[in-house]
Protein backbone atom coordinates (compact mmCIF):
# COMPACT_ATOMS: atom_id res chain seq x y z
CA UNK A 1 0.00 0.00 0.00
CA UNK A 2 1.08 3.35 -1.22
CA UNK A 3 -0.20 6.02 0.96
CA UNK A 4 0.51 10.12 0.26
CA UNK A 5 0.21 13.38 1.21
CA UNK A 6 0.15 16.51 -0.78
CA UNK A 7 -0.15 19.98 -0.36
CA UNK A 8 -1.90 21.01 -2.92
CA UNK A 9 -2.59 24.73 -2.38
CA UNK A 10 -5.70 24.99 -4.46
CA UNK A 11 -7.50 22.01 -5.74
CA UNK A 12 -9.13 23.68 -8.83
CA UNK A 13 -6.34 26.04 -10.10
CA UNK A 14 -3.55 22.71 -10.12
CA UNK A 15 -6.44 19.96 -10.92
CA UNK A 16 -4.29 19.21 -13.78
CA UNK A 17 -0.97 18.54 -12.17
CA UNK A 18 -2.70 16.48 -9.49
CA UNK A 19 -4.27 14.11 -11.76
CA UNK A 20 -1.39 13.99 -13.63
CA UNK A 21 0.78 12.88 -10.28
CA UNK A 22 -2.84 10.20 -9.59
CA UNK A 23 -1.77 8.81 -12.77
CA UNK A 24 1.74 8.39 -12.79
CA UNK A 25 2.41 7.16 -8.92
CA UNK A 26 -0.98 5.59 -8.20
CA UNK A 27 -1.26 6.21 -4.18
CA UNK A 28 -3.64 4.00 -2.95
CA UNK A 29 -4.18 6.75 -0.34
CA UNK A 30 -3.97 10.45 -0.69
CA UNK A 31 -4.35 13.27 2.18
CA UNK A 32 -4.40 16.92 0.28
CA UNK A 33 -4.36 19.84 2.51
CA UNK A 34 -4.63 24.09 1.33
CA UNK A 35 -8.00 22.53 -0.97
CA UNK A 36 -8.79 26.55 -1.06
CA UNK A 37 -12.23 25.85 -2.27
CA UNK A 38 -15.60 25.37 -0.47
CA UNK A 39 -17.38 22.12 -0.68
CA UNK A 40 -19.61 22.61 -3.55
CA UNK A 41 -16.71 23.28 -5.63
CA UNK A 42 -14.63 19.94 -5.05
CA UNK A 43 -13.86 18.43 -8.09
CA UNK A 44 -15.49 15.08 -6.89
CA UNK A 45 -16.67 14.01 -10.86
CA UNK A 46 -13.36 14.43 -12.42
CA UNK A 47 -11.41 12.60 -9.42
CA UNK A 48 -13.86 9.92 -9.87
CA UNK A 49 -12.87 9.58 -13.58
CA UNK A 50 -9.43 9.30 -12.42
CA UNK A 51 -9.95 6.08 -10.32
CA UNK A 52 -10.22 7.83 -6.99
CA UNK A 53 -13.15 8.03 -4.33
CA UNK A 54 -12.95 11.08 -1.89
CA UNK A 55 -14.08 12.66 0.85
CA UNK A 56 -13.46 16.43 1.73
CA UNK A 57 -13.96 19.43 4.31
CA UNK A 58 -13.55 22.61 2.14
CA UNK A 59 -13.99 26.22 2.94
CA UNK A 60 -13.47 29.08 0.60
CA UNK A 61 -10.59 31.02 -0.37
CA UNK A 62 -8.27 28.99 2.61
CA UNK A 63 -7.40 25.88 4.08
CA UNK A 64 -9.16 22.56 3.48
CA UNK A 65 -8.65 19.00 3.46
CA UNK A 66 -9.22 15.53 1.38
CA UNK A 67 -8.51 12.19 1.43
CA UNK A 68 -8.56 10.18 -2.10
CA UNK A 69 -8.84 6.40 -2.35
CA UNK A 70 -8.44 4.46 -5.05
CA UNK A 71 -10.78 2.94 -6.70
CA UNK A 72 -13.35 3.14 -2.84
CA UNK A 73 -14.91 5.61 -1.09
CA UNK A 74 -13.34 6.34 2.07
CA UNK A 75 -15.25 5.64 5.34
CA UNK A 76 -15.19 8.91 6.74
CA UNK A 77 -14.77 8.81 11.09
CA UNK A 78 -14.73 12.13 12.05
CA UNK A 79 -13.72 16.01 10.42
CA UNK A 80 -12.51 18.34 12.42
CA UNK A 81 -10.58 17.61 16.01
CA UNK A 82 -12.20 17.33 19.28
CA UNK A 83 -12.83 20.10 21.36
CA UNK A 84 -13.29 22.62 18.39
CA UNK A 85 -16.84 23.39 18.39
CA UNK A 86 -15.74 26.96 17.67
CA UNK A 87 -13.32 26.18 15.17
CA UNK A 88 -14.20 27.45 11.79
CA UNK A 89 -10.95 26.20 10.48
CA UNK A 90 -11.51 23.23 8.03
CA UNK A 91 -7.82 21.47 9.28
CA UNK A 92 -8.64 18.10 10.01
CA UNK A 93 -10.58 15.12 8.49
CA UNK A 94 -10.40 11.35 8.85
CA UNK A 95 -11.15 7.95 7.08
CA UNK A 96 -11.34 4.08 7.19
CA UNK A 97 -9.49 3.21 4.19
CA UNK A 98 -9.15 -1.07 4.42
CA UNK A 99 -8.55 -1.32 7.63
CA UNK A 100 -6.03 1.26 8.19
CA UNK A 101 -7.70 4.55 10.34
CA UNK A 102 -5.76 7.93 8.15
CA UNK A 103 -5.93 11.21 9.37
CA UNK A 104 -5.36 14.13 7.15
CA UNK A 105 -4.25 17.52 8.81
CA UNK A 106 -3.26 20.90 7.86
CA UNK A 107 -2.04 22.67 11.17
CA UNK A 108 -2.17 26.57 11.20
CA UNK A 109 0.94 28.47 9.98
CA UNK A 110 0.95 30.88 13.17
CA UNK A 111 2.77 33.51 11.35
CA UNK A 112 3.63 36.13 11.96
CA UNK A 113 4.70 35.33 15.87
CA UNK A 114 4.11 36.68 18.33
CA UNK A 115 0.28 37.16 18.05
CA UNK A 116 -3.23 35.79 18.04
CA UNK A 117 -2.69 33.32 14.63
CA UNK A 118 0.93 31.70 16.92
CA UNK A 119 -1.86 31.32 19.75
CA UNK A 120 -4.31 29.32 17.92
CA UNK A 121 -1.43 27.39 16.15
CA UNK A 122 -0.32 26.16 19.52
CA UNK A 123 -4.04 25.83 20.65
CA UNK A 124 -4.68 23.82 18.04
CA UNK A 125 -1.73 21.42 18.29
CA UNK A 126 -2.33 20.48 22.30
CA UNK A 127 -5.88 19.53 20.86
CA UNK A 128 -3.67 17.43 18.25
CA UNK A 129 -1.54 15.66 20.91
CA UNK A 130 -4.33 14.70 23.02
CA UNK A 131 -6.45 13.11 20.35
CA UNK A 132 -3.39 11.60 18.77
CA UNK A 133 -2.88 10.11 22.15
CA UNK A 134 -5.71 8.21 22.20
CA UNK A 135 -5.38 6.92 18.77
CA UNK A 136 -2.03 5.39 19.21
CA UNK A 137 -3.71 3.55 22.66
CA UNK A 138 -6.09 1.91 20.69
CA UNK A 139 -2.82 0.20 18.73
CA UNK A 140 -4.68 0.43 15.57
CA UNK A 141 -2.92 0.86 12.49
CA UNK A 142 -2.93 4.49 12.09
CA UNK A 143 -1.25 7.24 9.74
CA UNK A 144 -1.37 11.13 10.55
CA UNK A 145 -0.51 12.42 7.54
CA UNK A 146 -0.47 16.37 6.37
CA UNK A 147 1.26 19.71 6.82
CA UNK A 148 2.24 20.20 10.18
CA UNK A 149 3.90 23.82 9.68
CA UNK A 150 6.81 22.47 11.61
CA UNK A 151 10.30 22.27 10.82
CA UNK A 152 11.51 19.98 13.80
CA UNK A 153 14.58 21.15 13.94
CA UNK A 154 17.72 22.74 12.27
CA UNK A 155 18.60 19.50 9.85
CA UNK A 156 15.02 19.85 8.50
CA UNK A 157 15.91 23.41 6.70
CA UNK A 158 18.56 24.58 4.19
CA UNK A 159 19.43 27.32 6.47
CA UNK A 160 17.59 28.23 9.54
CA UNK A 161 19.03 31.97 9.82
CA UNK A 162 17.11 33.76 7.64
CA UNK A 163 13.63 31.53 9.35
CA UNK A 164 14.43 32.37 12.96
CA UNK A 165 11.66 34.55 13.63
CA UNK A 166 9.32 32.24 11.77
CA UNK A 167 6.21 30.36 13.60
CA UNK A 168 7.46 27.01 11.52
CA UNK A 169 10.56 27.26 13.42
CA UNK A 170 9.61 28.59 17.18
CA UNK A 171 11.00 26.13 20.23
CA UNK A 172 7.38 25.87 21.21
CA UNK A 173 6.11 24.65 17.58
CA UNK A 174 8.94 22.10 17.73
CA UNK A 175 8.26 21.30 21.33
CA UNK A 176 4.55 20.03 20.50
CA UNK A 177 6.11 18.26 17.74
CA UNK A 178 8.57 16.65 19.94
CA UNK A 179 5.61 15.37 22.27
CA UNK A 180 3.72 13.99 19.36
CA UNK A 181 6.78 11.37 18.38
CA UNK A 182 7.27 10.88 22.26
CA UNK A 183 3.99 9.41 22.27
CA UNK A 184 5.03 6.72 20.21
CA UNK A 185 4.38 7.95 16.68
CA UNK A 186 7.29 7.25 13.54
CA UNK A 187 8.10 9.85 11.75
CA UNK A 188 8.52 7.90 8.16
CA UNK A 189 10.29 10.05 5.87
CA UNK A 190 13.29 10.94 8.63
CA UNK A 191 13.27 7.20 9.81
CA UNK A 192 13.98 6.25 6.33
CA UNK A 193 16.73 9.21 5.86
CA UNK A 194 17.91 9.41 9.20
CA UNK A 195 21.35 11.19 8.12
CA UNK A 196 20.21 12.95 4.91
CA UNK A 197 18.13 16.30 4.68
CA UNK A 198 15.36 16.04 2.67
CA UNK A 199 12.60 18.54 1.84
CA UNK A 200 8.36 18.74 1.16
CA UNK A 201 8.51 22.92 0.67
CA UNK A 202 10.09 24.93 -1.76
CA UNK A 203 9.15 28.87 -1.35
CA UNK A 204 8.13 30.16 -4.10
CA UNK A 205 10.42 33.43 -3.44
CA UNK A 206 14.31 33.85 -3.70
CA UNK A 207 15.27 30.49 -5.76
CA UNK A 208 14.26 28.33 -3.61
CA UNK A 209 13.32 25.58 -5.76
CA UNK A 210 16.13 25.96 -8.27
CA UNK A 211 18.60 26.25 -5.47
CA UNK A 212 17.34 23.53 -3.29
CA UNK A 213 16.55 25.63 -0.33
CA UNK A 214 13.68 23.57 0.95
CA UNK A 215 11.94 22.87 4.57
CA UNK A 216 10.93 19.22 5.36
CA UNK A 217 7.20 20.85 6.71
CA UNK A 218 4.72 18.20 5.51
CA UNK A 219 5.14 14.55 7.65
CA UNK A 220 4.05 10.89 7.90
CA UNK A 221 3.53 10.05 11.54
CA UNK A 222 3.07 6.14 12.12
CA UNK A 223 1.40 3.94 14.60
CA UNK A 224 3.78 1.12 15.96
CA UNK A 225 1.96 -2.05 13.66
CA UNK A 226 2.12 0.81 10.79
CA UNK A 227 5.68 1.74 11.48
CA UNK A 228 6.47 -2.34 11.35
CA UNK A 229 5.13 -2.29 8.09
CA UNK A 230 6.80 0.48 6.54
CA UNK A 231 9.26 -0.83 3.24
CA UNK A 232 10.05 2.72 1.65
CA UNK A 233 9.32 6.36 1.83
CA UNK A 234 10.24 9.27 -0.05
CA UNK A 235 9.15 12.50 -1.92
CA UNK A 236 7.64 12.87 -5.20
CA UNK A 237 10.09 16.12 -5.79
CA UNK A 238 9.63 16.03 -9.37
CA UNK A 239 6.04 17.55 -8.94
CA UNK A 240 7.84 20.44 -7.63
CA UNK A 241 9.33 21.67 -11.12
CA UNK A 242 6.28 21.24 -13.29
CA UNK A 243 4.95 24.17 -14.71
CA UNK A 244 2.11 26.24 -12.09
CA UNK A 245 3.43 23.96 -9.51
CA UNK A 246 1.94 24.17 -5.41
CA UNK A 247 5.41 24.98 -3.39
CA UNK A 248 4.95 21.60 -1.70
CA UNK A 249 5.55 18.20 -3.40
CA UNK A 250 4.11 14.70 -2.46
CA UNK A 251 5.48 13.30 0.71
CA UNK A 252 4.53 9.06 0.64
CA UNK A 253 4.93 5.73 2.65
CA UNK A 254 5.12 2.31 1.26
CA UNK A 255 3.82 -0.19 3.73
CA UNK A 256 3.66 -3.86 3.43
CA UNK A 257 0.00 -4.11 5.29
CA UNK A 258 -2.70 -6.98 5.20
CA UNK A 259 -5.73 -5.63 4.19
CA UNK A 260 -7.46 -8.53 3.23
CA UNK A 261 -9.19 -9.01 6.58
CA UNK A 262 -9.61 -5.21 6.80
CA UNK A 263 -12.66 -4.08 9.10
CA UNK A 264 -13.72 -0.52 8.61
CA UNK A 265 -16.24 -0.74 11.10
CA UNK A 266 -13.89 -1.44 13.41
CA UNK A 267 -11.31 1.55 12.40
CA UNK A 268 -15.15 3.50 13.19
CA UNK A 269 -15.26 1.86 16.45
CA UNK A 270 -11.44 3.16 17.31
CA UNK A 271 -12.33 6.49 15.84
CA UNK A 272 -15.73 6.67 18.20
CA UNK A 273 -13.47 5.56 21.66
CA UNK A 274 -10.74 7.95 20.57
CA UNK A 275 -13.43 10.55 19.99
CA UNK A 276 -14.75 9.86 23.51
CA UNK A 277 -11.65 9.94 25.72
CA UNK A 278 -10.15 13.27 24.09
CA UNK A 279 -13.46 14.70 25.19
CA UNK A 280 -13.45 13.08 28.80
CA UNK A 281 -9.58 14.57 29.23
CA UNK A 282 -10.82 17.77 27.91
CA UNK A 283 -13.72 18.14 30.55
CA UNK A 284 -11.50 17.12 33.36
CA UNK A 285 -9.13 19.29 32.33
CA UNK A 286 -11.81 22.12 32.23
CA UNK A 287 -13.14 20.98 35.98
CA UNK A 288 -9.38 21.19 37.29
CA UNK A 289 -8.61 24.86 35.73
CA UNK A 290 -12.09 25.87 37.39
CA UNK A 291 -11.08 24.67 40.56
CA UNK A 292 -7.93 26.52 40.73
CA UNK A 293 -7.82 30.03 42.94
CA UNK A 294 -7.76 33.23 40.89
CA UNK A 295 -4.23 34.32 41.07
CA UNK A 296 -3.96 37.01 43.96
CA UNK A 297 -2.67 40.83 42.71
CA UNK A 298 0.36 41.98 43.92
CA UNK A 299 -0.57 44.68 46.52
CA UNK A 300 1.54 47.94 45.63
CA UNK A 301 3.42 48.90 48.69
CA UNK A 302 2.97 52.73 49.42
CA UNK A 303 6.17 54.13 48.92
CA UNK A 304 7.05 56.88 52.31
CA UNK A 305 6.83 61.03 51.67
CA UNK A 306 10.46 62.64 51.33
CA UNK A 307 10.87 65.07 53.61
CA UNK A 308 10.15 68.42 52.57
Amino acid sequence: MKLATFNINGIRSRLPSLVAWLEKEQPDIACLQELKAPDSAFPEAELRDAGYGAIWHGQTAWNGVAILAKGVKPTETRRGLPGGDADTHSRYIEAAVNGLLVGCLYLPNGNPQPGPKFDYKLEWFERLIAYAQTLFDSGHPVVLAGDYNVVPTDFDIYNPRSWLKDALLQPESRECYARLLEQGWTDALRKRYPDEKIFTFWDYFRRHWETNSGLRIDHLLLSAPVASALRDAGVDKWVRGEAHASDHAPAWVELKLDTRKADDDAVKRVARSATRKAATKETAAKKIAAKKPPAKKATARKTPKAPA
